[in-house]
């Protein structure tokens, strides 16, 4: 079957979007958006997948942080087991799964700026939400699970191909969840508002785009409007290696959003995107909550649930209980801040 290369250029980024249902039916999809959302429920219909994702029971939990639960039992029993992971920097190894494995069907498209580079977008074959791909920079490179500049940027350029502010992006490190060492970003669709898009924010080194968000759970955020954007990878990588390096684990999400600004103030233009980066407590071997695993989008406010008890009882109060366990404690994570904002500020 002859893959669909979906070659860009930053004069297809889609500059403004809004929050509003109004705006998003007049602006109707991108390019990108139907090439990928068409491809995606393609392979749904060819069944590809573990399970068929129907319309998943949603709900906004009461309480200010705007969480939005999601029921999806079977992602919690049909998605393949994790591979045990023992450290942040483990190397790649073939005898395990990875992406080299994949079915030549399960290939979505390849994405391509200005026909540099090959970014691979593959189906989740248990998938979160409408159109969950991974995006697989490279295949054959078999690069560890190590967040690079070139694939970041291709995650975020996605987000700026997108006419859509639910299009969302997202890694997980090795230790956060991050169930396959074999480099990889997520992408779906969640036509929901999440609070980060919004949340307030505090300058740390702004020159380099970085803040920190003020917000549970406290993360760093950059910002970007689409210029520079190898500039704006290589300094997010920069943390990232911070991280590594000192291993700490992390998750990363990349949304549609409010340029920062010290209070909430949501309304309904989205004219850039902000990228989240969450250092956290390392979460080795087969350790799983029951309700939900804490991973990107659980950080970002989205919130799968396995079961339908959970899904029914579940309070922002339980939310918080749970991701508080895996979130550094307050003294390490400033200590952390202060390095990573002299590392950021010496180059």
């Amino acid at each position: 079957m002859e893959t669909h290369c979906f070659v860009y250029s930053d004069r297809d980024f889609v500059r403004h979007v809004c929050r509003s249902a109004q705006c998003a039916r007049c602006q109707g999809l991108s390019k990108f958006d139907e090439i990928l959302r068409a491809g995606w429920s393609a392979k749904m219909q060819q069944g590809l997948f573990r399970y068929r994702l129907g319309d998943l029971q949603t709900r906004l939990l009461p309480g200010v942080l705007g969480f939005v639960a999601q029921l999806n039992v079977l992602r919690g029993t049909e998605r393949r087991k994790p591979q045990d992971i023992s450290s942040i920097r483990q190397q790649f190894d073939m005898k395990q799964f990875n992406f080299t494995k994949i079915h030549p069907d399960e290939i979505v498209l390849e994405m391509s700026r200005d026909c540099a580079g090959r970014m691979l977008v593959v189906i989740n074959v248990s998938p979160l939400e409408f159109a969950h791909c991974l995006l697989i920079p490279e295949p054959a490179l078999c690069l560890p699970q190590i967040l690079i500049p070139p694939a970041l940027q291709t995650g975020i350029e996605a987000v700026f191909l997108s006419s859509q502010p639910g299009f969302r992006v997202g890694f997980n490190s090795l230790g956060a969840f991050a169930s396959v060492n074999h480099l990889h970003l997520h992408c779906y669709y969640l036509d929901r508002e999440l609070r980060v898009e919004s949340a307030a924010t505090k300058p740390l080194v702004p020159e380099k785009g970085l803040h920190r968000m003020t917000d549970f759970p406290t993360g760093f955020l950059f910002y970007t409007e689409g210029e520079h954007l190898e500039e704006v990878a290589a300094a997010i990588c920069q943390m990232t290696d911070c991280l590594v390096e000192r291993n700490v684990a992390h998750n990363v999400f990349v949304t549609r959003g409010c340029p920062p600004r010290s209070c909430r103030a949501p309304g309904v233009t989205r004219p850039g995107v902000r990228v989240l980066v969450w250092p956290r407590l390392s979460c080795f071997g087969a350790k799983e909550e029951s309700a939900f695993n804490v991973a990107l989008c659980e950080l970002a406010g989205h919130l799968p649930f396995k079961s339908k008890q959970d899904f029914d009882t579940m309070t922002e109060s339980k939310v918080r209980s749970i991701i508080e366990k895996y979130l550094l404690p307050e003294e390490e994570f400033l200590q952390l801040e202060l390095q990573l904002t002299k590392c950021l500020q010496i180059t």
